[in-house]
């Protein structure tokens, strides 16, 4: 029989042990070791030990009342209460900060990987997001997070007896998570309605997760006012069909500030200055400011502007197909005066999320074009990947290169305390390779032992009986050099390049004197074939009789797996195809754990690579590149190279007291080094004073007068701007002009005149722009020299400006002159995407050739 409702019987805790609720729903103890312990010494023999309000549910009476007279557990239970409160309440580094940081910002994702216990993630994205929120808990800095409550999370993976990946989705019970609904005074939950087409009506209650100091504000439509529809909206991440996601995302940003506004009014905390869109799922909440403003008399112009000032939006993708993209007419039917937005000019909605610039088609709508038109401030995550950004982005803001589009960058960052091993975390810094090593075997060894245990139940689960797994006792050895490799399974991580030679590869993993093993997870999108083809490929190498000692694959890969898979590697693998990865945090949470990164420079390996760190796999370039199957061909073997050559020979490289001293070396400055780069409290710092606190100050600026003020001025810079032109550019030496060459140190004087129309000089700024020059006359490396007014207008109306160039750099030497709008509430000069630039940029005259 089947139960037909479904409810969670809660124990009644005595006084003494009443903090235990606490303790349990405030998602710290996800990464406070103390707290962790004292749970799992409630329920030692369980695995439900590292998920504190399961240990909760599952006491009985009789242990309750044990523990109430257990006077060293309630001194311990006391002592964890009080360190909770201290770091609830106590200020940290935010608080020491000047007065100009918001007071609060509201950080929107689509999905939180916090812990394993609240399953709302499926990747990096989620990860990262969860690491943001645990590192601005531990610096005080005042975020509420915002997403969706799914009920299913993202899927359960297993495998066929074939090795085809399999999907469940149990359904998660709000009553046995970390989370609390948010009432209203009357007791009655909170809820969040969103107008749908039709007359019908999208409702969600608020569930709260604490995060340390941090409330995770999750939206779930699976209430009984809805109709089925759309009670399943926030059913699966990223499933279901073009509808179904653009109305979980329609709830996420509509809805998450609804959900905001709501929960401030309830709790009284500071209402968010500052918006942080974590990737275009969340986008729509800008859309959602603006009707609020408008509600208020602003029109849609002037609020435009306001929203604008307080967004941050964050692009983790780095390529097309990576966006969330819906049909033009899905989007009207949803967000016109019949939907969500009733009042906002929906012409204007839909110019928002226009991709033709970017050479897109007409009749799609562009979550990221929006996410980027709404926020004054963006960026990538990582220095390669703010690159590939700006180029890829580059259409919105036509009038300038590629390098001065206004996406900057901040690489992201993992939360150590989450993810190092506690062993690590109490390793002195001035231990010996002795201890360091013997240490790295330790991790080892529970790695070996875990694998063991999890690939036993993935085989019962494959069909196999008990009687045939003898085999799994002696799978992986604790003393052999151990690879990791495990990520999600999209096909430009490549889980495969290690196959492409399987001959080779079974050589490394059965090598005489110096074997290889690998341990590989990862998950592929239920509805990409493809990912689960090549997880299938993985599967049955790996369950060759001849090799399955040396490599595993365990399904289900998440965050519980992870924590024992990071500290318990000695290298961790990433081959993607550069420069596909956007950041790559994962080989960041290997590297904190001593283990030695072998990457593709890809992410952000790129930017903090060196050879004490690990290793680089070359890429190949030119005509190689664009044929995929020599790429790859070419790529596997300097993989292959790298860990036959120069990987294994190092880690069993022994001295006479058995311990690897080149290798501990690279462990020991992989931690002291390239360890506190690799930290979210490193993200979140930059975070706040590169993004949030110009933000909030941008905000604060732009009054409502201001606003409109600037709203007008900038529909009036764009009506004029076809009239700007540069009409005469003179570059000399003060007693020739046109200089063909000219001496090092030389300060040569640049002479231009300027139409601009119905603008003024206050509207404008008039540049040089100098740099080194190619065959093209295309100027790199450049620099800006403000001219100034040298006089009045001449009998054209035109009027001259003049500066100084310092001639510093030897070689071929090149400048132009440009206008840009300027006005002292733009973040960037580029932000219009307007430029005049003379009509002849090349040719003689053009530059200067110096010597």
């Amino acid at each position: 029989m089947k139960a037909i409702r479904r409810f969670t019987v809660r124990p009644v805790l005595p006084d003494t042990l009443r903090p235990l609720a606490d303790l349990a729903h405030n998602l710290r103890w996800s990464w406070h070791e103390p707290t962790r312990e004292l749970f799992a010494s409630l329920a030692p023999e369980g695995p439900a030990g590292t998920d504190p309000v399961r240990v909760l549910g599952a006491l009985e009476a009789p242990r309750l009342a044990a523990l109430a007279a257990d006077q060293d557990f309630l001194a311990r239970l006391r002592a964890a209460a009080e360190d909770l409160d201290r770091y609830l309440r106590d200020p940290r580094w935010y608080q020491g900060r000047p007065g100009d940081a918001p007071a609060a910002v509201a950080y929107f994702s689509p999905e939180f990987g916090v812990a394993a216990a609240l399953p709302q993630y499926s990747g990096g994205l989620g990860i990262l997001a969860g690491d943001h929120l645990k590192s601005a808990s531990d610096l005080g800095v005042p975020l509420i997070g915002v997403g969706l409550l799914y009920r299913h999370g993202y899927f359960r993976q297993s495998l066929g007896r074939d090795g085809w990946q399999q999907e469940q989705y149990p359904v998660l019970d709000p009553g046995e998570l970390p989370v609390s609904l948010l009432r209203e005074d009357d007791g009655t939950p909170a809820r969040i309605t969103l107008a749908l087409p039709g007359g019908r009506s999208l409702h969600a209650h608020l569930w709260i997760a604490r995060v340390g100091r941090v409330p995770l504000l999750m939206l779930d439509s699976d209430v009984e006012e809805n109709a089925p529809g759309e009670r399943s909206v926030t059913d699966r991440l990223y499933g279901g069909g073009s509808e179904h996601r653009l109305l979980q995302e329609m709830l996420l940003g509509i809805g998450g500030v609804r959900a905001v506004r709501t929960y401030t009014r309830l709790t009284g905390h500071p209402a968010p200055e500052v918006f942080h869109t974590n990737e275009g799922h969340a986008g729509f909440l800008g859309l959602e400011r603006v009707r609020e403003l408008q509600g208020e008399g602003v029109d849609f112009d002037s609020a435009l502007e306001t929203v604008r000032a307080g967004t941050v939006f964050t692009t983790h993708t780095p390529v097309p197909a990576g966006i969330d993209r819906f049909d033009r007419a899905l989007v009207a039917r949803h967000l016109g005066e019949d939907g969500a937005l009733p009042g906002v000019d929906l012409g204007r909605i839909l110019a928002l999320g226009d991709e033709t610039p970017l050479g897109g088609e007409p009749g799609v709508f562009n979550m990221a074009a929006m996410g980027l038109r709404l926020a004054q401030r963006a960026n990538g995550v990582s220095t390669l990947h703010g690159a590939v950004s700006r180029s890829m982005f580059a259409g919105l803001w036509p009038g300038f290169d590629t390098e001065e589009v206004p996406i900057t960058s901040v690489t992201n960052g993992v939360h150590a305390p989450t993810w190092v091993a506690p062993e690590v975390t109490r390793l002195a810094p001035d231990a010996g390779d002795r201890e360091l090593w013997e240490l790295r075997r330790t991790l080892r060894e529970r790695l070996v032992t875990d694998v063991r245990e999890r690939l036993r139940a993935s085989w019962r689960q494959r069909g196999a009986a008990a009687a045939e797994l003898g085999w799994t006792e002696t799978v992986l050895d604790p003393d052999v050099l151990t690879i990791g490799f495990a990520r999600r399974v999209p096909s430009y991580k490549r889980l495969t390049l290690m196959l492409r030679d399987k001959d080779r590869l079974r050589a490394l993993l059965l090598h005489p004197e110096r074997p290889v093993q690998l341990v590989v997870a990862g998950k592929a999108h239920p509805a990409d074939d493809g990912g689960k083809r090549l997880v299938q490929e993985l599967v049955r190498f790996a369950d060759d009789p001849r090799v399955r000692h040396r490599i595993v694959f365990l399904p289900d890969y998440g965050m519980e797996m992870a924590r024992g898979l990071y500290p318990g590697c000695d290298v961790w693998l990433n081959n993607p195809l550069r420069p596909l990865e956007a950041c790559g945090t994962s080989g960041m949470k290997a590297a904190l754990n001593g283990c030695l990164n072998l990457s593709v420079l890809d992410g952000w390996w790129d930017e903090w690579f060196r050879p004490d760190f690990g290793w680089a796999i070359p890429t190949a370039d030119g005509a190689a590149a664009a044929d995929e199957d020599r790429r790859d061909d070419l790529e596997a073997a300097a993989l292959y190279e790298l860990i036959e050559r120069r990987v294994a020979p190092r880690f069993y490289d022994r001295g006479p007291d058995g311990v690897p001293a080149g290798w501990t070396a690279m462990v020991r400055r992989t931690l002291a080094d390239l360890g506190p780069k690799v930290l979210a409290d490193r993200m979140v710092r930059e975070y706040v004073d590169r993004l949030y606190v110009p933000a909030a100050a941008a905000h604060r600026a732009l009054t409502p007068d201001r606003a409109r003020d600037l709203a007008a001025w900038k529909a009036r810079v764009r009506e004029a701007w076809p009239r700007v032109t540069v009409d005469h550019v003179e570059v000399g030496d003060g007693l020739a002009d046109d200089l063909a060459d000219a001496e090092l140190g030389a300060t040569p004087v640049v002479r231009v005149r300027v139409a601009l129309g119905a603008l003024g000089p206050d509207d404008v700024e008039v540049q040089a722009v100098t740099g080194r020059v190619d065959a093209d006359d295309t100027l790199a490396a450049t620099r800006t020299v403000t001219l100034k007014p040298a006089g009045g207008p001449d009998l054209e109306g035109r009027l001259p400006y003049a500066g100084t160039l310092e001639l510093d750099r030897t070689g071929s030497f090149g400048c132009t002159v440009r206008v840009l709008p300027a006005h002292p509430l733009l973040a960037h000069p580029a932000e219009l995407g307007l430029a005049a630039l003379p009509e002849e940029t090349s040719g003689e005259g053009a530059g200067v050739l110096l010597r």
